[in-house]
């Protein structure tokens, strides 16, 4: 059978604010075809909200976006969330514990995930707009790194303990880094590193 992995191409990008995860939109919101002119048949590999911004991985490689997709290969995806409130430890502990959350009407307990409450990261790039401030009430940052990517699934979990998300950024999935990588930023990786990087428990 030939090998078409010469033709599979990859890019990471650095999705800015409210932008859609998709390439047209009929109500005239900003979209990916802004960032760059991808190739035809690259497609984004899950999505991130409207409201999120962050990593997001395009390509044309049916088996790693399967990989990528299927529940089955628990990959890692990790975020840094900035919450209303001084977050305590007690919500930290629930939130790695797993929280019960609605997903398509039913309650579903998240799984066991890796949280810990940090500083405000440094040279994090400017939001625009920028996350509305309030005098009176503090906001903080938690890591939280998760192996399973439900809808809005960040939101509700520290909605749940009492913290609604105010700004979320994916930074990293599997060992693939933001690093220095500013919002609308466009990177072409070969198919080696996205493999090695994106399915590292998988090579």
């Amino acid at each position: 059978m030939a090998d078409f992995s010469a033709q599979h191409q990859y890019f990471v990008i650095y999705k800015p604010y409210g932008m859609l995860s998709q390439f047209s939109d009929d109500n005239g919101r900003a979209t990916l075809g802004e960032l760059f002119s991808f190739p035809k048949d690259v497609y984004p590999v899950g999505r991130l909200d409207q409201d999120s911004e962050g990593l997001l991985i395009l390509t044309n490689d049916k088996n790693l976006n399967h990989k990528l997709l299927n529940p089955v290969f628990k990959h890692k995806r990790k975020y840094w969330v900035q919450v209303d409130g001084a977050i305590t430890k007690q919500a930290v502990e629930q939130l790695a514990n797993g929280v019960e959350i609605k997903v398509n009407k039913s309650q579903y307990r998240t799984l066991p995930a890796s949280a810990m409450a940090i500083e405000t990261p440094e040279k994090l790039p400017e939001r625009n707009p920028p996350v509305r401030f309030r005098k009176n009430i503090p906001t903080s940052w938690l890591s939280l790194e998760l192996t399973e990517g439900k809808n809005r699934q960040v939101r509700k979990m520290t909605a749940k303990v009492g913290f609604p998300t105010l700004r979320l950024i994916r930074v990293a999935i599997g060992k693939f880094e933001l690093g220095s990588m500013q919002p609308g930023d466009v990177l072409e990786i070969p198919r080696r590193m996205a493999y090695q990087k994106f399915l590292p428990r998988h090579n």
